[in-house]
């Protein structure tokens, strides 16, 4: 029998009304009930964080210990929480504990800085008259921050947006994807137990389309933070009027291997591995590949051999590489694509075979740049391999794109690599690494279609207050 899971409102859990179930996506049997938030509901969530911010506040030391508790309570939990998200998302369960482990690692990070909160002193002298006044800022919580997270890591990515905004001293409306909310709930139990007062925390479930407006057309929400697709990004930007928001959206995400990289096998390894971790399904998945010809049919040959080896398959064991894609209708789109790709010219190395919500690692090669595998987001288990001769030709490539969230580039020619910090237009540029590597306490963010805003603690809680500039005559 599935457990039934509810909203939750004011501390707590409502189970009422409507219900749509989630599967488990390798089996495709359901394995829970989640009870559907309808516009009332919603707007007695929106309601409940509004009044709780505007009377209830948390001491900085009472935000931090609260979020360390729950890095306590996470780390108890950490193996169920991991098979929640094996089950609900399809992701390997080596991959679903690594993502937990970078969810502690983020609230630890976001409690450590909840100490760090202030402002600056700012030099007012420098302007004539004003040599007896002073100058600074404080920084003070911007409100109800309304959270709206994605499917894809539903752990470390809801950590992203709630820790930070409950380090600032905000109240939270979180609406998690409605493939995988059974993590998002298990992480709003988990911070109640860890002593988070009724109130700072609201979870509503369902489908974007239907609470999506509710969300946005509420002005009480003082700030909104979205991880999801462009298109959905752009709509909430335009629903929410001058209130800030912050968008982590899609990316094709472009990596070169340049003739002179110092490790030729470890750059192939990351490339592969990480274009199919998580089937593909992370915004800085490894897409794009661009090889120096002197070293191309190298790299195709390493790569197709590391593809072949993949283990493909149920995500609940150990052995698993690549599981299923978070639906069937995902899986069959990226099977269209390939099948234009080939249609189009490209040929495929290894690969292209789907069973069900599986996709099978799939590597194309004479592939251009109009082909949909290159120019849009794949977000699946596909990378295309594209030789290259001349550097900053491929830099024009790379940036040839809507998108700019991350790229990589490996290279021992620091003046390569300089070039490439400077003039490839992505909000990160990792060099001798592949464009998948985040360090979740260091700004991320993109540009273009990619969003704009940045998360990781540090810089979501700047997001998420309101610096006021003091003035004193003295």
């Amino acid at each position: 029998m599935t457990e039934t899971y509810g909203n939750l409102i004011n501390g707590e859990w409502i189970k009422d009304g409507e219900t749509f179930d989630v599967f488990n996506k390798y089996t495709n049997e359901p394995i829970a009930k989640i009870c559907k938030a309808d516009e009332a509901l919603t707007k007695k969530a929106i309601d409940n964080a509004y009044e709780t911010f505007k009377n209830e506040r948390l001491s900085v030391i009472e935000r931090h210990d609260i979020l360390m508790k729950a890095v306590e309570l996470f780390r108890k939990h950490k193996e169920e929480i991991a098979q929640i998200i094996c089950a609900e998302a399809g992701k390997t369960i080596r991959d679903a504990r690594t993502e937990v482990e970078r969810g502690i690692q983020t609230f630890i990070a976001s409690a450590e800085e909840a100490k760090r909160i202030c402002g600056q002193g700012m030099p007012i002298q420098a302007m004539p008259g004003n040599d007896e006044k002073m100058a600074f800022s404080i920084r003070e919580p911007i409100g109800v921050v309304c959270a709206i997270t994605p499917f894809n890591f539903p752990f470390n990515l809801t950590a992203h947006k709630i820790a930070p905004a409950i380090a600032a001293g905000n109240t939270v409306v979180l609406k998690p994807a409605e493939k995988t909310p059974i993590t998002a709930i298990k992480m709003g139990e988990i911070l109640l137990e860890a002593g988070l007062p009724k109130g700072f925390l609201n979870i509503v479930n369902g489908f974007g389309h239907e609470i999506g407006p509710i969300l946005t057309s509420d002005e009480r929400i003082a700030m909104y933070t979205f991880t999801g697709s462009p298109a959905v990004g752009k709509l909430i930007k335009n629903s929410t009027g001058i209130r800030p928001v912050t968008l982590e959206l899609g990316n094709n995400s472009p990596n070169i291997i340049h003739h002179d990289v110092k490790d030729l096998d470890r750059a192939v390894e990351l490339v592969v591995t990480k274009g199919f971790g998580n089937s593909g399904q992370a915004c800085i998945a490894v897409q794009r590949v661009y090889v120096h010809e002197d070293i191309y049919e190298e790299v195709l040959e390493k790569a197709k051999q590391i593809a072949e080896n993949l283990k493909v398959g149920d995500p609940s064991l150990e052995e698993t590489d690549v599981g299923p894609m978070i639906g069937l209708e995902e899986a069959k789109r990226t099977e269209n694509w390939v099948k234009e790709a080939v249609e189009q010219g490209a040929e495929i190395v290894v690969g292209g075979k789907r069973e069900g919500s599986l996709f099978h690692p799939t590597i194309l090669k004479n592939v251009t740049e109009e082909m949909k595998v290159m120019c849009e987001e794949v977000f699946a288990p596909v990378i295309s391999i594209v030789p290259y001769n001349d550097i900053d030709e491929v830099f024009q490539k790379v940036n040839d794109s809507k998108f700019g969230l991350q790229a990589g580039i490996f290279t021992s020619d620091i003046h390569v690599a300089m070039k490439a910090a400077k003039e490839l237009e992505f909000g990160g540029i990792n060099i001798n690494d592949v464009s998948t590597f985040r360090a979740d306490i260091l700004p991320y963010g993109g540009v273009k279609d990619s969003g704009f805003g940045k998360e990781g603690p540090r810089s979501a809680i700047e997001e998420m207050t309101v610096e006021k500039v003091i003035t004193m005559h003295i």
